[in-house]
């Protein structure tokens, strides 16, 4: 499948590698493709760009509207605060109808760390990306773990779960098959939260993920519903 991922940051390359690996032909956007190449520094988490670029040369690098024109379905692993920018610089045409899973959290640092979120209560980051772009399918998903055990459950013994919220049923059961296809998610470890607005729930679990970062020292951890 021809999958674009949004954003050149730690989330964006676990998940570009991992769906390159299962041979998905992966284009990732970005603002600038010429600058992302070109970073080497390491400025946050991971590995720079530019760096980890050099070594996935099986992974195409675009403008955000190549991306999407490409994707026949579109992962936003950007920023959170800078999703709807990088949204709208792809825009609505190459966007189109198609399925976006939206693994991104609305985390505010600007007064430093831990973070608030950006947007909280009664809305959230996925609703925000919905109302802006009706013809999109949004489904929120994968934004409650770190980015390793988004892609690999089985990093973690014993049971654990991922969310999924979104409008169109559709879509969110194919997103279903893309997590245990693309990823190894078991069926009965998937949580169908319902609409859109249940990403409020999800995304409001991130200043207590955080917390618990803080105290285990690692992200190496998840939620499990016991039932």
């Amino acid at each position: 499948m021809n999958i674009a991922v949004f954003g050149t940051g730690v989330v964006g390359q676990v998940i570009a590698q991992s769906l390159a690996e299962k041979k998905h032909a992966v284009v990732i956007g970005t603002r600038d493709p010429a600058a992302s190449k070109q970073k080497k520094t390491k400025d946050g988490w991971g590995t720079p760009f530019g760096v980890w670029y050099e070594s996935h040369g099986d992974i195409r690098v675009g403008t955000y509207e190549e991306a999407a024109a490409f994707g026949e379905v579109v992962i936003n692993a950007t920023n959170g605060g800078g999703s709807l920018g990088a949204l709208s610089l792809a825009g609505e045409a190459a966007l189109g109808d198609k399925i976006l899973l939206d693994i991104a959290n609305p985390l505010d640092f600007s007064k430093g760390a831990p973070p608030t979120l950006l947007v909280c209560n009664d809305d959230s980051l996925g609703e925000q990306i919905q109302r802006a772009y009706p013809r999109l399918k949004v489904v929120k998903t994968l934004n409650t773990m770190n980015c390793e055990l988004m892609v690999n459950p089985g990093r973690l013994p014993g049971e654990h779960d991922v969310f999924v919220s979104g409008n169109d049923e559709a879509a969110k059961t194919r997103v279903k098959s893309f997590l245990a296809e693309w990823f190894g998610w078991r069926s009965r470890n998937i949580i169908d939260l319902g609409d859109i607005t249940t990403a409020r729930g999800t995304e409001q679990m991130l200043p207590l993920w955080v917390r618990l970062y803080g105290v285990l020292k690692t992200g190496e951890f998840n939620f499990h519903v016991v039932r």
